[in-house]
């Protein structure tokens, strides 16, 4: 067999110029294309990467604002509730306060009107009862309350003890003006001058008296020089009525917790005079 070495040669050649022209206008611009896409590919996870780490990073800051925001609005929360608790508490004293302070008003005024009202009925009693009195000594005795009253002053200056008599004595004897002698009505004549006999002659001495008729309602007669005072009247008498009227008040404005069983009546009495002698 002939070989034919140029025929050779020429494909050598022609096998040549194939593969620098696969080189030259294919591989290469393959092995290029290949070499951009590979960078774009990277340069894609890289840019991916530094997103993912400004992500987390975004995502961590995101995660301690949300941490401090709560521990803000939990801190916010718990001034106000706080806050609101002794905003209450002190609403809640100055009504506690007003409501005393209305009670203590309402209790005061109840008292004034009831201490206003005892001293109306004391007084509208001891008219009363001088107005009994009178028209009892009157119709029995044929004396009249003022002459009587009288008579158990003058007893009373004549009981007096030592001590007593001593410095009454002593104060009227002392004083530069007249004694006083005050009483809820004006004495008669008669009573005026048996009083004044009854102190001249108890301290041996002549007494300057002045008569007065009381305007406060005495119900009785006193007698005052320097300091000193005796007297006569229906003051424990008064007393003792404004004290069951207090209490009659006071058992009024409770309120009822049961129902008492009515109790049987009895029989008043006609309250009884009382006197007393006192050194101030």
């Amino acid at each position: 067999m002939l070989i034919d070495w140029f025929t050779v040669g020429a494909q050598i050649v022609n096998f040549l110029v194939l593969v620098w022209l696969l080189r030259r206008f294919l591989y290469r611009p393959i092995l290029k294309a290949i070499d951009v896409r590979e960078k774009r590919i990277a340069d894609q996870l890289a840019d991916a990467a530094k997103k993912r780490v400004e992500a987390e990073q975004e995502r961590d800051a995101l995660h301690q604002r949300n941490q401090s925001f709560d521990e803000q609005r939990a801190a916010l929360l718990g001034k106000a509730s706080n806050e609101a608790k002794a905003e209450g508490a002190r609403l809640l004293d100055q009504v506690r306060k007003a409501g005393d302070e209305l009670r203590a008003k309402q209790a005061s005024a109840v008292q004034g009107e009831r201490v206003k009202l005892g001293q109306e009925i004391a007084r509208l009693a001891c008219e009363e009862v001088l107005a009994i009195a009178r028209k009892a000594l009157a119709d029995l005795a044929s004396a009249s309350l003022e002459e009587r009253i009288g008579e158990v002053f003058m007893r009373r200056l004549q009981d007096l003890d030592a001590k007593a008599r001593a410095a009454l004595g002593s104060a009227l004897k002392s004083s530069s003006g007249p004694a006083l002698l005050r009483s809820s009505f004006d004495l008669p004549a008669a009573s005026r001058a048996a009083i004044q006999n009854a102190l001249n002659q108890v301290f041996s001495a002549p007494i300057r008296l002045q008569f007065e008729v009381a305007a406060d309602g005495l119900c009785g007669v006193e007698l005052n020089a320097g300091g000193q005072k005796l007297a006569w009247n229906m003051a424990d008498y008064l007393l003792g009525l404004q004290r069951k009227v207090g209490a009659l008040l006071d058992a009024q404005a409770r309120p009822p917790v049961a129902v008492a069983p009515k109790p049987e009546p009895v029989k008043a009495s006609a309250p009884a005079l009382t006197a007393h002698a006192e050194a101030t």
